[in-house]
């Protein structure tokens, strides 16, 4: 069994998470003072731990289990990629950085809340895909493998659409955020001979954030 710091700091990221989900499960005056709130944020209180804290919240065990299992799945490739504290430096900046548009998407709406790690999750994720872009992933309900990068462009594609449409209870914005800062990351951290060789894949992989960047450019 591997008891490094790589192996073991997921562990405890997940570890933790459970228990303040579980928390707020059962203690709704912690889960409304900690889940992301666009009034508590931007209003008079200027709670901005919020964006942090949110991510350690979840509507229900379905949603922790999805998200914690993702996590799981992944972090070991940034460990070992590029070690603990750039995996810490992802996850929780990606954390910000869904928040922080999510904030922006919806500073007109004071009510607006959300709750989910799926900012830093989607983080990880994408930061995985960025230094590995041609890797199989398969998911329960695709019984094939789908290279990285196909699967980071649909999923780009997609959330800018449930961005735009309000596709479900879905934080679209949150993981869009996310996903840019664990691209962004991933790629100041690889080293240039491996970018280079999968730059075409990032290239097209990024396609949706361009659309995302002149969407978001025509409506200021």
């Amino acid at each position: 069994m591997d008891f490094s710091l790589q192996s073991i700091l997921p562990i405890l990221i997940i570890a933790l998470t459970v228990i303040t989900s579980i928390k707020g499960f059962g203690d709704m005056a912690f889960f409304e003072r900690y889940k992301f709130n666009v009034g508590a944020i931007l209003g008079n209180s200027k709670q901005w731990d919020r964006l942090l804290t949110s991510a350690t919240l979840h509507g229900d065990y379905m949603h922790l289990l999805f998200n914690m299992m993702t996590l799981y799945f992944f972090s070991d490739i940034i460990t070992y990629s590029f070690g603990v504290w750039i995996y810490l430096a992802i996850y929780f900046l990606s954390i910000i950085g869904g928040g922080l548009l999510s904030l922006f998407i919806h500073r007109k709406e004071y009510y607006y809340s959300a709750i989910g790690a799926s900012g830093g999750v989607v983080g990880i994720l994408f930061a995985a895909i960025a230094v590995y872009p041609t890797m199989p992933l398969r998911f329960f309900f695709i019984p094939i493998d789908i290279p990285g990068w196909i699967f980071g462009l649909g999923y780009l594609a997609f959330s800018i659409y449930g961005m735009l449409k309000k596709v479900g209870n879905i934080g679209h914005d949150a993981h869009m955020g996310g996903a840019i800062v664990g691209i962004v990351v991933a790629v100041i951290y690889t080293p240039a001979k491996l970018l280079s060789m999968n730059a075409v894949y990032l290239g097209i992989m990024v396609l949706p954030l361009i659309v995302l960047a002149y969407l978001i450019w025509k409506k200021k």
